[in-house]
C-alpha cells in the first residue's frame, strides 16, 4: 500500500531463504496393498484390451481394397 522512496532495500532475506533447509521430513506416500495393486492391474488390463479391440475390429473399416457393397452395384448398373 505505502512505499517508503529512497531507502534501500535490503535483500539479504532472499540469499538466507535458499539456504534454508527444514529438518521436518515429509511423510512416506502410503503403500497400496494387494487388493490395490490387483485392482489397478484388473483396471490397466481391461484399458488396453478395450483399445486392442476397437483397433482389430476398426482394422477392416480401413482396408483401402476394400470397397462398400453398395458401390458395386451402382457400379454394374452403370456399365449396362
Amino acid at each position: 500500500m505505502f512505499r517508503r522512496r529512497g531507502e534501500p532495500v535490503p535483500f539479504t532475506f532472499v540469499a538466507e531463504a535458499d539456504r534454508f533447509r527444514s529438518n521436518v521430513a515429509p511423510p512416506p506416500p502410503p503403500r497400496h496393498d494387494r487388493r490395490q495393486l490387483a485392482g489397478n492391474a484388473l483396471l490397466g488390463l481391461t484399458i488396453v484390451s478395450a483399445l486392442v479391440g476397437a483397433l482389430l475390429l476398426g482394422l477392416p473399416a480401413l482396408d483401402p481394397e476394400q470397397q462398400p457393397s453398395g458401390s458395386n452395384q451402382s457400379n454394374s448398373a452403370e456399365g449396362r
